[in-house]
């Protein structure tokens, strides 16, 4: 159980992080950070080049978080562009190229609160389990969504698509900036950050049975990850679990829900929008 500690009162939560490399692949391009007040995946791009090292150099990017209870969002957004910088020089070196998706959740303070701020690029997923009810938190950077939006492919049918590996934001490309989501930090919800070796393997409704067992976070990520090994496991895989088992607000008494937010690349500042969210929902 790790609590914050600092100017607000704290929260408490558990977590547990596992990652694999799965069935078909020989390197692990997966990298991931679970420590308080940072819980990340980043799924590298560029092959036994440069994948592994693109997705380390994301991850490090934010590892001065680790320990402090006074992260604020802007700090995040300062953090990404970093996160930017490195992969692209990562890549300079290459013959192939790198990126890396990036995806998560950071406790930060905003207007004298405690908050997760969501964090998004590429097609790594977070989702909250809340009073049973399973919402995924962000909204895929790929094609295969890009085409569900249009209502040209199934979502159902996303994990079988010819083409559902190619993602249209990268951490080290060009015009792929960062989706942000503030949300309350709420008591009793369960959190799931993975990499899309989880969620192409595994059903939104799987997901949702194998997050509401009962069992620990670590029993979790590692149950999960056995599920995705036994339907295939076609990439690399990893998966963060975390409980917030006290010191949120009541899901019953207060609005659970957040907004979305947009980042300033020049100046690192985040601002709030009242913009709805494509967040998908499965009850």
């Amino acid at each position: 159980m790790t609590p914050t500690t600092g100017p607000l009162p704290p929260f408490d939560v558990i977590s547990g992080a596992l990652t694999d490399t799965g069935l078909r692949r020989r390197v692990n391009e997966d990298s991931h950070l679970a420590s308080f007040p940072v819980f990340l995946v980043a799924d590298g791009m560029g092959g036994h080049e440069a994948g592994d090292l693109a997705s380390a150099a994301v991850i490090d990017a934010f590892r001065d978080f680790v320990g402090r209870s006074d992260v604020a969002p802007e700090e995040v957004a300062e953090a990404v562009q970093r996160a930017h910088r490195l992969v692209q020089e990562i890549a300079r070196g290459t013959t192939r190229g790198a990126g890396s998706t990036l995806t998560g959740v950071i406790a930060v303070q905003q207007n004298g609160e405690n908050r997760w701020l969501v964090v998004n690029i590429g097609d790594s997923r977070v989702y909250r389990l809340l009073s049973e009810r399973l919402e995924q938190l962000t909204v895929d950077h790929s094609i295969a969504q890009e085409m569900v939006d249009a209502g040209r492919l199934a979502r159902e049918d996303m994990a079988t698509f010819e083409g559902r590996n190619v993602i249209t934001r990268a951490v080290g490309g060009d015009r792929s900036p960062a989706d942000f989501w503030l949300l309350p930090v709420v008591t009793g919800e369960r959190l799931l950050i993975c990499s899309d070796g989880l969620s192409g393997e595994i059903t939104d409704e799987a997901i949702r049975a194998g997050l509401l067992t009962g069992a620990s976070p670590a029993q979790t990520t590692g149950a999960l990850i056995a599920q995705a090994l036994a339907h295939g496991g076609r990439d690399n895989v990893t998966a963060i679990v975390i409980d917030v088992v006290g010191g949120g607000i009541h899901p019953r008494l207060e609005d659970t829900t957040g907004g979305l937010v947009t980042s300033e690349p020049a100046t690192g500042t985040i601002e709030v929008e009242t913009v709805p969210s494509r967040r998908r929902r499965h009850d």
